[in-house]
């Protein structure tokens, strides 16, 4: 009775192609759905070792191997004792022997009122494991966001929500390689961040901006914190307010979070957190949190991103040449440069032309990602030199896309 539980609420889901929410949403809707492969493929034992051992008791369980499962179940929960999730398919694998199961987590009903939301919790997290397993990204793919990242940033950093799911890329010579993925946990109240306590997980484009010592944080953050940009520039503009948004890890005592859990923040198992903290740079690394992330080959984001690429050259041209009523054109009119209006951080602006001196100014380690909502926006990272001098300046920039035309709403320097 154990497999056809079992196997009916999760292993359908590993060893077939069909039965998620998202699936008949497709059907309703007649949207295409983002390429995914449908097998379950190899994990390193370096990357999510406590997950990957988790499907594959649940892939015996499906080819009814019950006592293999029982077994690596029995080692699992040794190895992780706070893996929930584990520790309630090894209650469900124990009761089998004795009883018939009626449901997966099939736990006395008393113990079911007890437990009150965590047995549901536990359920969805399943779900969410198994499925972002078995819709994986087809290989080369990556997330839409990124047109252009610099060998200065040597990783990146993907999250949907959707799937309860990071994705830890390495930046080659060859473009953005996927090289881990690990379950996470999100707001209680969901995404969409806009104030302070809303308990939502912020969706835009941001960078890790420190590491944060793990004996300077509370037991509740677990083995580090990674604190990352929010709110960003675009948030500032539309009035977004909170802060303190980390990626972080879990308690002593409690292996992984329910899929949407905190205030906020997102949170990883400590050991794929460990991996994250002694992979990634501080600064450098950007991080995309989506609602649901848009999969796609690097090279159908070149036409995309030629009309900014163009504008982007047009304004480095302008600047070279001195003229800086040419070169306001490509500013709206509520720009801002950390407080400062368009009209206020003029004189910043002439005081640059006159140090180039009409020389050519040539953009180096130039990184672009794009976000799209209610706003088509890219956020544009360059280091700008002027030829014949050794120094210049570091520059952020985003820009805004209006009637066809990219404008800048912020610079500054970093």
């Amino acid at each position: 009775m154990v497999r056809s539980v079992l196997n009916t609420l999760l292993l359908a889901m590993v060893l077939s192609g069909g039965g998620s929410a998202d699936a008949a949403a497709h059907k309703r809707t007649g949207k295409s759905k983002p390429p995914v492969r449908k097998e379950v493929e190899v994990i390193k034992d370096t990357d999510g070792v406590a997950e990957a051992r988790l499907i594959e008791v649940y892939k015996l369980i499906g080819s009814a191997q019950n006592r293999e499962a029982l077994a690596k179940a029995d080692a699992l929960v040794t190895d992780f004792p706070h893996f929930q999730l584990a520790q309630l398919v090894h209650g469900d694998l124990l009761a089998a022997r004795t009883r018939p199961l009626k449901t997966f987590g099939d736990v006395p009903e008393s113990m079911a009122r007890t437990a009150g939301t965590t047995l549901a919790e536990l359920r969805e997290e399943s779900l969410r494991r198994v499925r972002a397993l078995r819709e994986r990204p087809e290989p080369g793919t990556i997330p839409s966001q990124f047109l252009a990242l610099s060998q200065k940033s040597k990783h990146a950093i993907a999250v949907d929500a959707s799937r309860s799911r990071l994705y830890l890329f390495e930046n080659t010579a060859n473009g953005l390689n996927l090289v881990a993925d690990y379950y996470i946990s999100v707001g209680k109240a969901g995404t969409a961040k806009s104030a302070e306590g809303d308990q939502r997980t912020p969706l835009g484009v941001y960078y890790i901006t420190s590491n944060l010592d793990p004996k300077s944080l509370k037991d509740f953050y677990g083995s580090g914190a990674l604190p990352i940009s929010y709110p960003n520039v675009l948030d500032a503009k539309r009035g977004k307010t909170g802060s303190g948004i980390w990626l972080h890890g879990t308690p002593p005592n409690q292996f992984s979070r329910p899929p949407q859990a905190t205030d906020g923040c997102v949170v990883l198992a400590n050991p794929d957190l460990q991996h994250i903290i002694r992979t990634v740079e501080v600064r450098t690394t950007p991080v995309v949190i989506a609602a649901k992330l848009d999969w796609v080959v690097p090279q159908s984001t070149r036409a995309a991103s030629k009309p900014f690429e163009d504008a982007l050259l047009g304004w480095r041209n302008a600047k070279t040449s001195g003229n800086l009523q040419q070169l306001l054109t490509y500013y709206t009119p509520d720009f801002n440069s950390n407080g400062k209006s368009l009209t206020q951080w003029m004189p910043t602006l002439k005081t640059e032309l006159d140090q180039t001196q009409g020389r050519t100014i040539q953009l180096k380690d130039v990184s672009y990602l794009r976000w799209i909502d209610t706003n088509d926006t890219m956020v544009v990272t360059f280091g700008e030199v002027a030829d014949g001098t050794r120094v210049g300046w570091t520059k952020r920039q985003y820009w805004i896309r209006q009637e066809n035309q990219w404008k800048i709403f912020f610079e500054g320097v970093i």
